[in-house]
């Protein structure tokens, strides 16, 4: 299905956005404390009576995730079935990493195992058994749930996007359940709630940040910590962000991400190195393995029994913080997905980031506990509870070419909220424009500065803590839209299943001659490797006529069919509200095998007559077949396809 639209700026989602945008921004701007007081009410109010909701959402989440990536769903493809991916496996996993939390470990890799050490939710303070509660809670608040989170969303965007050519915004998961209402108000209102959510979600998460930058370069060169010097620091980020956003998603973002993944692994392997590393790959192992033995109770463990406001401050707080993000970062994966099958995408975005996540908080935060535990550095322990946003530069005062490794950490910093910034921009621009990427620049600049100006008027009205508030809060009504969209999602698949059952039980194609006996002219079909003009001929003096004959006997049936030379030769017979019946014959380039390539060019190529059905590509070339063999695969395919609706009724 085609947008039905004329202009690519989607201008009710724009205005409305950047409307509502604005009347938060001066609410929490002129009344901060009063703001405050107002989102804190609806938080606490969420925390005391919605927490269950919360606990039994992620974990379903999880659980849903884990299933569709070990079910016969994960060999569906996010895209037609001859789609391959659209990055390579490292640009994907920098790009989706960098988007997804990278900037989180920076700000809390020392500090969350630090606080849930001197302060565990069960165990003494201080203790061995809170060394390894301090690890495991923090393992389970930034493990494969908070990814599995981002994945769902991701995986609802691109499946009914690159799947059923929907729109790459939120309105597109509810599709299912409203059908062509999405792209009414019912839609509208799904993508205003996605921008707003986004641009106060990014721009709170930059003027947290500014201070952990602004923490660096006064340990660094004694600037002063102010607010002042924070706001040119998220002038200087936002400036950035504009030339990432103006060069584009393949040559700016990419480049970040790819930037701050080889960065990120430096770090890491310098405070490996350079720490307790015996200690370390022990600490990682038993991590894991304690993280695993809990994932469960822990995923429903709501502390009923043992009544204490610990929940409400890290568990239910990580769970809305991941919720409330997961438009921008789910629609940030899903643009970059393209291509790949569930199983892999589902792989891809838990397990590998969730490892690499898992081994930098061992690493940053067990060497932390064990310089407060074992070593007796108690100042990092009373900086931390003063102040996280400097906790990692006081851990890395411990450490040999402490002024260099802050300094490498600073240009992370921003680096990592460049890519923040620029991705964010990049979404919203995205929401705001039916989904479409090539959008002019100006819209992209605009979202860049915005994000930019939201931070900083925040920060000068000491606001950042209410939008922080007000974000959170509002994963509540996100939850109930995603829960819906999970449910479209299950209905779609369900339908993907029946379609495979169909192919499976069908005849297999026929592809003969006009004489069955031919077996030297189907062998020349085989080994030929004709041009572009060749396979166009065959398509116009064969499958035309081949078309035209099953067309024509279809009509005498009463039954709609619609032929067309859009996107390659298109054969297509309409069943009313079901599913239409697609048969595309498409010229197709491809190499040459270097067996029948008689010359050096390793450029040679050949064009084949390849069979495309709705789903995407078949793989299977129908060049020099007679109009009767192409006739018979026809035949062949819509025969499938009836036994497909028979299935799915």
């Amino acid at each position: 299905m085609s947008l039905p639209t004329t202009t690519q700026l989607n201008m009710k989602v724009f205005v409305s956005a950047s409307s509502v945008i604005i009347a938060l921004l001066l609410y929490t701007a002129i009344l901060p404390k009063q703001a405050q007081a107002f989102f804190n009410i609806i938080q606490a109010g969420i925390i005391d009576n919605g927490g269950w909701f919360y606990v039994l959402t992620v974990a379903f989440i999880f659980f849903f995730v884990i299933f569709l990536g070990v079910s016969r769903y994960g060999e569906i493809r996010l895209g037609p079935d001859h789609a391959t991916p659209d990055y390579p496996l490292m640009t994907w996993l920098s790009m989706l990493f960098a988007a997804g939390m990278g900037i989180g470990l920076m700000f809390f890799g020392v500090a969350e195992p630090l606080m849930h050490y001197l302060s565990p939710p069960t165990a003494d303070s201080g203790s061995i058994a809170a060394v390894q509660e301090a690890m495991k809670m923090t393992f389970f608040h930034w493990g494969l749930h908070a990814w599995a989170i981002y994945a769902v969303v991701a995986l609802v965007l691109a499946y009914f996007s690159y799947r059923h050519n929907l729109p790459l915004t939120l309105r597109s998961a509810l599709y299912p359940l409203i059908g062509d209402r999405i792209y009414g108000w019912p839609g509208h209102f799904v993508d205003i709630f996605a921008v707003v959510s986004t641009v106060f979600g990014v721009a709170t998460s930059l003027g947290l940040g500014a201070s952990q930058v602004n923490a660096g370069f006064n340990y660094l060169f004694d600037i002063e910590i102010s607010t002042f010097n924070q706001v040119i620091i998220m002038s200087v980020i936002t400036t950035f962000a504009v030339i990432s956003v103006m060069t584009g998603l393949d040559k700016g973002v990419r480049r970040l991400s790819e930037t701050n993944m080889v960065l990120a692994v430096i770090l890491l392997v310098l405070i490996f190195i350079l720490g307790p590393t015996i200690f370390l790959l022990k600490a990682y192992l038993q991590n894991i393995g304690d993280y695993l033995s809990d994932i469960v109770h822990n995923s429903f463990n709501l502390f009923a029994y043992n009544k204490t406001d610990w929940i409400g401050g890290w568990t239910i707080f990580y769970w809305g913080w991941w919720l409330a993000w997961a438009p921008f970062v789910g629609l940030f994966i899903a643009r970059i997905s393209r291509g790949r099958t569930i199983r892999e995408f589902i792989l891809g975005v838990m397990l590998i980031p969730t490892l690499f996540t898992l081994l930098w908080m061992t690493i940053f935060g067990n060497s932390a506990i064990d310089l407060v535990h074992n070593q007796g550095v108690s100042a990092l322990g009373e900086m931390v509870s003063k102040d996280s946003s400097v906790a990692l530069f006081v851990f890395l005062e411990n450490f040999p070419f402490a002024s260099v490794l802050s300094f490498f950490s600073v240009l992370m910093i921003v680096v990592f909220f460049v890519t923040s910034c620029d991705s964010g921009a990049m979404v919203v621009d995205m929401l705001c424009s039916h989904g479409k990427n090539d959008t002019p620049i100006w819209q992209r600049i605009y979202w860049a500065v915005g994000i930019g100006i939201v931070a900083a008027i925040l920060l000068l009205a000491d606001g950042l803590n209410a939008l922080q508030t007000m974000t959170i809060a509002s994963a509540l009504p996100f939850t109930i839209v995603l829960l819906l969209a999970i449910i479209g999602l299950i209905k779609a698949l369900r339908v993907e299943a029946f379609k495979q059952d169909s192919q499976s039980t069908s005849a297999i194609s026929y592809s003969g001659s006009e004489n069955n006996d031919s077996w030297q002219m189907r062998l020349k079909n085989i080994i030929d490797f004709p041009n572009k003009s060749n396979v166009n001929k065959f398509i116009s003096q064969t499958v035309v006529p081949a078309f035209d004959s099953v067309a024509s006997e279809l009509q005498k049936n009463n039954i709609n069919v619609e032929i067309s030379d859009k996107d390659g030769l298109s054969f297509m017979v309409d069943h009313g509200e079901e599913r239409q019946f697609i048969y595309r014959v498409v010229a197709r380039k491809h190499s040459q095998p270097d067996l029948y390539n008689e010359t050096d060019d390793d450029e040679q190529s050949y064009y084949r007559a390849e069979v495309d059905l709705v789903e995407g590509g078949q793989d299977y070339d129908i060049m020099g077949w007679s109009k009767t063999a192409v006739i018979n695969n026809i035949i062949d395919q819509y025969h499938k396809h009836l036994h497909f609706l028979h299935l799915l009724r």
